[in-house]
């Protein structure tokens, strides 16, 4: 990629924004350096360092694979000298660094786009709900104060301002129950996160994209509805696709279903997503959880 672009090519997001991103340690430094907030990290070099490691985040942290790592794969929850040597085991001969465990009160993410002049554009902040260090549900807006909207919104520009190149990035975040912010990964893509933009806002992420890396102007970002809910499809068995109860999925108020076409279908593999939208929060939240229900896959 660095060759092309040294060729004269426009390549959106940059290839150095990529390679900054792929390295988890390294975007840590970065954002660091910046004076962006984060938890607390460090290095893991070999035994010596991640036992220093453990005992600076007071016996308990999370393991990570500086490359490669999503949805909980790459990832190790330690609370001990023994599960530590699991850890250390399980990751042989990968590049890793630890992070201090965060009590968070939710977790946020924001998407931002970044067109070639440098403009900045924000979606609305969400809430994202994990299970399994997965993301099943988004919830639109997220349910915060003023104070804590404007917090993230401030860290999200931030952050898309520091970033080289154009394109759509997914800014995931953590609320601490002190109520502080601080951002936890970025993804240099349209994202998760971001999927209830197509039916919820008046330009979708997709678009967006599209948008910031053809020289375009950024499109309005506003929600077109009061509240939007998206819920991952997620596999739950290892065999042949076979989907049923779209028709009823798509008989509920507001509800869209999208597929995304793989085969096989495995355990906690994304198969698809349902957005719903609608009037209030609480309501449309619980016409997704039925429409999940109503689908198998």
């Amino acid at each position: 990629m660095a060759k092309i672009e040294q060729s004269g090519a426009v390549i959106n997001p940059s290839p150095s924004t990529i390679r900054l991103i792929q390295d988890k340690y390294a975007q840590k430094q970065f954002l660091l350096e910046k004076g962006v907030p984060l938890a607390p990290f460090a290095e893991i070099t070999g035994a010596d360092s991640a036992r220093d490691a453990l005992a600076t985040f007071g016996g308990a942290m999370i393991i990570k694979t500086r490359h490669g790592a999503y949805d909980g794969r790459g990832n190790m929850v330690v609370h001990s000298q023994a599960e530590l040597d699991v850890a250390l085991g399980k990751f042989e001969g990968k590049a890793l660094y630890a992070e201090g465990l965060i009590d968070f009160e939710r977790e946020l993410a924001v998407m931002v786009a970044r067109d070639m002049n440098g403009n900045v554009a924000l979606y609305p902040i969400v809430q994202t709900i994990h299970e399994r260090n997965i993301c099943t549900e988004v919830l639109v807006p997220a349910p915060v104060s003023a104070e804590v909207t404007q917090k993230a919104e401030a860290i999200a520009r931030q952050v898309a301002e520091f970033l080289s190149g154009a394109g759509t990035f997914g800014i995931e975040m953590f609320l601490t129950k002190d109520g502080d912010v601080l951002v936890n990964e970025i993804a240099p893509r349209v994202h998760n996160s971001g999927h209830y933009t197509t039916e919820a806002c008046r330009v979708g992420q997709f678009e967006q994209h599209i948008r910031a890396i053809a020289g375009l102007p950024l499109g309005d970002t506003s929600l077109l509805v009061p509240a939007a809910v998206m819920i991952n499809v997620l596999g739950e068995r290892d065999g042949e696709t076979q989907v049923k109860g779209t028709s009823d999925v798509l008989a509920i108020p507001g509800a869209s279903l999208h597929l995304y076409g793989k085969s096989p279908t495995k355990v906690d593999r994304k198969m698809g997503h349902i957005t719903v939208t609608g009037l209030d929060l609480q309501t449309v939240r619980e016409n997704a959880v039925k429409a999940r229900g109503l689908l198998s896959i």
